[in-house]
Order: C-alpha cells, then structure tokens, then sequence
C-alpha cells in the first residue's frame, strides 16, 4: 500500500505522468480497493478520524484519464466517465429502483438504498439506509446503523485537496431534508431534527445548561439538534440568522431503536 501511495503522490505531482500506462493502472487500482471497502478516504483513528488525502489524489486524478461513454440499463441511458457500481447481491446490500451507486464507492452488507444516490469515494456502513431522494456526496463517510431520511444531502468534497470529508458516525439518525456538508462531522448516536442545516461556520449551540455552549463543525455524541435562529446585527438592522440548537442529549442503551423512540418522545422532535 506504501508502494501505491508514493505513486500516486508522483503523478499528483508530475501531471505529465497521466499519459503514461503505469499511471492510469496505478490510479484504477486505487478505485477499485475503494469500491470494495480495502482503503478509505478517512477512518475512524486514536484521534479521532485520519484523512487518507493520497486516496482523494486518486479520485481526483481517476477523472481525467476515464473517457466519456454511453452505458444502458434497461430502458435507461446514460453518459459519463464513471460507470455505475455493480454485483449487489453478491454484496448483501439491497438497491431499490432508482437507486444508483457510483463506482469507487464502498456499500457495506446490510446497506439499503432507496431511490437515492451514492458518489465515489463514498463509505457506507452495515445496517445503514439511504431514505429516498437522500444524497450522500464524493468521500462522505457514514457509519453503521445510521439512517439517512428522506431527501437529507449528506455533502461531498474532493477539492480542497485538505478540506476533510462530511462524517457521520454510527448509530445517527439524520432527519428529513437535513444538510450536512463543508466536512462536518456528527459524532456517534447523534440525532438531527428535519431541516436542521450545518456547515462549517453554523453555530450549534448546547441549550440545555445555564449558559450556552457553541460548537463549530462538529455535533458532539448523542446530541439531539433542532433548527434554530439567533439575533445579528448587521448594517441594515437586526436579523435572524439559522443555526442549530442541541436541546438534550440522547440517552445511552444497547437498543439504539428503543433510545431513538425514547429521544423522539422525550424532546417532541421532528425527523
């Protein structure tokens, strides 16, 4: 694997090498251990998560030597240099129809998508299911039994080359049309009311204590988040601005469906 990584920094370097054989086998080999899972854009690490920036090299880099074709499936065309993920039944994961996955992205055994779609460099875990219409971006990273509800966007990002992937982590649970994008990320259990929306300059701010607490760019575990506003001053006068306020913390059990009941009666959530 060092011997793959050395390489593709060379070519990331020399773009000239882009032209050679070597380089486009090298290149393709790294998507193909992405689409089975043996490398990651990010993994968990003793601090946290680590970014394997040399592997969104890869992806980066997969683009211009691909060449653009057209490709049936069934009644339906399409035309792109990325052709579509395959082998689903081989790989315990269930896809409803109009459910796509792109090649380079890793869906775990027990992964269900329903009309949604999944982009390179992408990794989604056991158990989880991508509602309909939800979206999850280029080396988005979600954990195991986490539930994506309908229409959330779950955001990508392949440049920046250092601009961190979205995360969420095991056993969330996202809320409709939820937005999670700039590299967020969602630290484990964690609910998100329907719309809440983070970015890396939202303010998520802890409510539940006598003085609030904000955080940037990460939910802390088992929190449960709604939408909310502040006040801000601008030139023209006082405005609500969005933010997200964490409004309880979701209890620990080892039945995380019986927790996720017990958050969504305790708190009045909707999701």
């Amino acid at each position: 694997m060092m011997e793959i990584e050395d390489q593709i920094n060379k070519i990331w370097e020399d773009r000239s090498l882009l032209n050679t054989d070597e380089s486009h086998v090298a290149i393709r080999n790294v998507i193909e251990l992405l689409d089975k899972g043996e490398v990651r854009v990010a993994e968990p690490s003793n601090d946290g998560w680590s970014v394997n920036q040399w592997v969104k090299k890869a992806v980066v880099l997969y683009f211009p030597i691909q060449q653009m074709e057209t490709f049936e499936v069934g009644p339906f065309e399409f035309h792109d240099k990325i052709p579509l993920k395959r082998g689903y039944s081989g790989l315990g994961v269930r896809i409803v129809p109009h459910a796509i996955a792109r090649y380079g992205a890793f869906l775990e055994k027990g992964v269900i998508m329903m009309p949604s779609y999944v982009n390179i460099g992408a990794w989604v875990g056991s158990g989880s299911m991508v509602d309909t219409w939800a979206t999850v971006g280029s080396c988005a990273q979600i954990g195991r039994n986490v539930h994506l509800s309908g229409g959330v966007g779950i955001g990508g990002v392949l440049e920046p080359l250092q601009a961190s992937p979205t995360i969420i982590e095991d056993n969330c649970f996202i809320g409709s049309r939820c937005i999670v994008v700039e590299g967020v990320r969602v630290e484990a259990e964690s609910v998100l009311g329907a719309n809440v929306v983070l970015t890396q300059s939202t303010r998520i701010i802890d409510v539940t204590g006598d003085e609030p607490v904000t955080h940037r760019g990460v939910v802390p575990a088992r929190s449960v988040v709604i939408p909310g506003t502040y006040t801000k001053k601008f030139p023209a006068g006082d405005y609500q601005v969005a933010c997200a306020l964490i409004i309880g913390k979701r209890k620990e059990s080892t039945d995380k469906k019986v927790s996720l009941n017990e958050v969504l009666r305790d708190y009045n959530v909707a999701v």
